[in-house]
């Protein structure tokens, strides 16, 4: 079992979601349980689904919460291109954004080679043992 709390893609992840709550502060109030409510749901599920993953106990379970991560910090990402279409966020504020987004991602493909590389092994162990 990993400390989640130890890993570089939780780390960034939640810095990211932290700042998802700041930007979203200054959105209009009629959007607070639409975009603003949508984005920060969606910041959150990557951090907590990275979390959910260490905790589980097979290799493929994990796999499946960090896929879960990686398809919340796509949502995300729309959701920000949209906030930046409807005026709620300036062009810096935008790209700073996306690129945090892209080191989530760029950190959550690996943790899952990593996770899917450890699995693999797993299985050739299980299948030479099998003989």
């Amino acid at each position: 079992m990993v400390n989640f709390t130890e890993l570089d893609v939780w780390k960034k992840s939640r810095e990211l979601a932290n700042d998802i709550y700041s930007i979203t502060k200054s959105f209009p109030k009629e959007e607070l349980f639409g975009l603003t409510n949508q984005m920060r749901r969606a910041a959150v599920s990557v951090v907590s689904n990275i979390a959910e993953g260490c905790g589980r106990q097979h290799t493929k379970d994990a796999i499946q919460f960090f896929y879960i991560a990686r398809g919340s910090a796509f949502e995300l990402e729309a959701q920000v291109l949209i906030a930046y279409d409807q005026k709620y966020l300036a062009e810096s504020i935008l790209e700073s954004t996306l690129e945090q987004l892209a080191k989530c991602k760029q950190l959550l493909n690996g943790f899952i080679n990593y996770y899917k590389n450890r699995s693999a092994k797993n299985d050739t162990r299980n299948t030479n043992n099998e003989q």
